[in-house]
C-alpha cells in the first residue's frame, strides 16, 4: 500500500486523469496492490468519513475516478494477468489497461472485446458494459465475464459469478462500480488473430454525404464479423494523409474483421470500391489496430451518445452538418454499427436495455484549451438536440459524462434500474460508492 497526500512529490501525477477538464484534489490517494490493501483503504475512509472514488484506467470523461477532499482508491498497481492458452480463460487484475491486456492475450491468438482506446482501463470499461470493435462478433466485454472478485464497502471480499452471488454478477454486467471495488476479472476469451484485416479508409469532406449513405447501406449488409464505424474528423498532418486534405474535414470508415484475414479482405471489398483517397486497411496485428486510435493527451473532453434504430438520409444530413462545424481540429463525430452479438442471447443476462439498437452516435468534443473546450461542449449539446428526433432512447453510460439520473435510468429502463437498486441496497446500502453513474440503493 502506498499513501499519496497533497504534500507528496508524486501527488500531481497520481491525481491526473486523461481529461484535462478534471482538476480535482483528493485528501489522499491509496495505491492498492491487492484485496487487503483495498479493505484497509476502505476502513480508513470509513473512520475518517471520506468520500470514496475508485480509479483504474482513469478514462471516465466525467472524471468519476477522482474527487475533491476525499479518498481515491487507485487499483492501477494490480497489473497481473494469467492466460490459459488451451481453455481461453483469462484472469486480469483490475489495474490493467486494454493495451496491456491485448498484448498478453494476443500472444495466444485470444481476445476479448476491448476499448477502442488502448489506455482505457479493463475495470471501468467492463463494469460499464464494454463496447468495442469486436462486439458484433463476441458481444460486449461483460458478456465474456466468468467471474469478478471485489471488495464491498464493509471490506468483505466476495466473488460474483453465475453460481456465486448471481444477482451481483448480473448487476456487474453494465451497472458500473456501484457495488464494490473490483480487483480481478476472469473472462472467457475468443480465438482471434494475431493478424486481422483492419484499418481506416479516408475520403475528403465533400464526399461526406455520399460516403455516409453508402456506409449505412453496406454496414447493414455486412456480416457480424465486421466491426465498423463512420468517423468525421479533421485530417491530421500524417504521412498517410494526402497533402491536399491535411487540415480539412475528412470522412473515415474504421473497419475490422474478426476472423480470417483473407475473408476480411473480401468483406472489405465493397467499402474499398467507394474509392477512398487513402486506403490504410490491410493485414495487421490486432493489438496494433487496437492502439491506433488514441486520445490526444492533456485535452479538454466532453462526450455524449445516443442510440438509433435507423439512420434515414435526414439524420445523416445532420451528422454531416455537425461535422462541417467541428469546433476544432481534434473533435470528432462517430457513428458505430451495432447488431450481431450486441443484440444476441446474452443481452437478456445484462441490465443494459436497447441492445437491439442498430447504431450508436458518439460526438467527441476534444479541445486543446479550456476556452475551446467550452465551445466543444456547446457543439456536442447542440448536436444532441438536433438528432433527438432520430434517437431511440437509452444510452451507453461509458460514452457520456455526468448527465443526471434520468440518463442513468434510460440506460437500464425502470425495471432493471429497480433490480439494480435492490442489489445496491444489499451490497452498498449507505451508497459509499458514488463516484460512478450512481444507482441509488432501494428505499433510500
Amino acid at each position: 500500500m502506498k499513501w499519496i497526500r497533497p504534500d507528496s512529490p508524486d501527488y500531481d501525477p497520481a491525481r491526473k486523469v486523461f481529461n484535462a477538464s478534471i482538476d480535482r484534489r483528493p485528501a489522499v490517494i491509496a495505491q492498492c496492490s491487492n484485496d487487503a490493501d483495498v479493505a484497509e483503504a476502505l476502513r480508513y475512509g470509513r473512520e475518517n468519513s471520506l468520500a470514496i472514488a475508485v480509479r483504474a484506467g482513469g478514462h471516465s470523461v466525467a472524471g468519476m475516478s477522482m474527487n475533491n477532499d476525499g479518498l481515491v482508491i487507485d487499483v492501477r498497481p494490480m497489473k497481473s494477468i494469467d492466460v490459459d492458452p488451451e481453455s481461453g480463460i483469462v484472469t486480469a487484475g483490475a489495474g490493467l489497461t486494454w493495451g496491456e491486456f491485448d498484448r498478453a492475450t494476443q500472444e495466444h491468438a485470444l481476445a476479448v472485446t476491448g476499448g477502442r482506446v488502448s489506455t482505457t482501463g479493463v475495470a471501468g470499461f467492463t463494469l460499464g458494459g464494454g463496447s468495442g470493435w469486436l462486439e458484433r462478433s463476441f458481444g460486449f466485454a461483460c458478456d465474456s465475464l466468468v467471474s469478478v472478485d471485489l471488495v464491498t464497502a464493509d471490506g468483505e471480499r466476495v466473488t460474483a459469478s453465475a453460481r456465486e452471488n448471481p444477482e451481483l454478477f448480473w448487476a456487474l454486467h453494465g451497472g458500473g462500480g456501484n457495488f464494490g471495488v473490483a480487483t480481478s476479472f476472469t473472462f472467457q476469451a475468443h480465438r482471434l488473430g494475431p493478424v486481422v484485416h483492419a484499418g481506416l479508409w479516408l475520403w475528403p469532406g465533400e464526399a461526406a454525404s455520399d460516403v455516409s449513405r453508402a456506409f449505412r447501406d453496406l454496414a447493414l449488409a455486412a456480416p457480424d464479423g465486421v466491426g465498423l464505424a463512420l468517423i468525421y474528423l479533421t485530417a491530421p498532418p500524417e504521412p498517410f494523409v494526402p497533402e491536399h486534405l491535411v487540415g480539412k474535414m475528412a470522412t473515415v470508415i474504421a473497419y475490422l474483421y474478426a476472423g480470417d484475414p483473407e475473408e476480411g479482405s473480401e468483406h472489405a471489398r465493397p467499402f474499398r470500391e467507394l474509392g477512398p483517397a487513402a486506403d490504410l486497411v490491410g493485414d495487421t496485428p490486432y493489438a496494433d489496430f487496437q492502439s491506433s486510435l488514441e486520445d490526444p493527451p492533456d485535452h479538454y473532453n466532453y462526450w455524449s451518445a445516443d442510440y438509433h434504430d435507423e439512420l434515414p438520409d435526414a439524420a445523416l444530413d445532420l451528422f454531416v452538418e455537425s461535422a462541417r462545424n467541428l469546433p476544432d481540429a481534434t473533435s470528432q463525430q462517430l457513428i458505430a454499427r451495432w447488431g450481431g452479438a450486441v443484440g444476441g442471447n446474452s443481452g437478456a443476462a445484462t441490465p443494459l436495455i436497447n441492445r437491439h439498437a442498430a447504431w450508436v452516435s458518439h460526438p467527441y468534443g476534444i479541445s486543446p484549451t479550456p476556452e475551446e473546450g467550452e465551445l466543444a461542449k456547446a457543439w456536442v449539446k447542440d448536436f444532441r438536440g438536433k438528432i433527438a428526433p432520430y434517437a431511440s432512447g437509452g444510452v451507453w453510460l461509458n460514452f457520456i459524462g455526468n448527465e443526471g439520473q434520468e440518463r442513468i435510468r434510460a440506460a437500464f429502463g425502470n425495471g432493471n434500474y429497480a433490480r439494480l437498486a435492490r442489489v445496491k441496497r444489499d451490497f452498498d446500502p449507505r451508497n459509499v460508492f458514488q463516484g460512478n453513474q450512481n444507482i441509488l440503493p432501494a428505499g433510500s
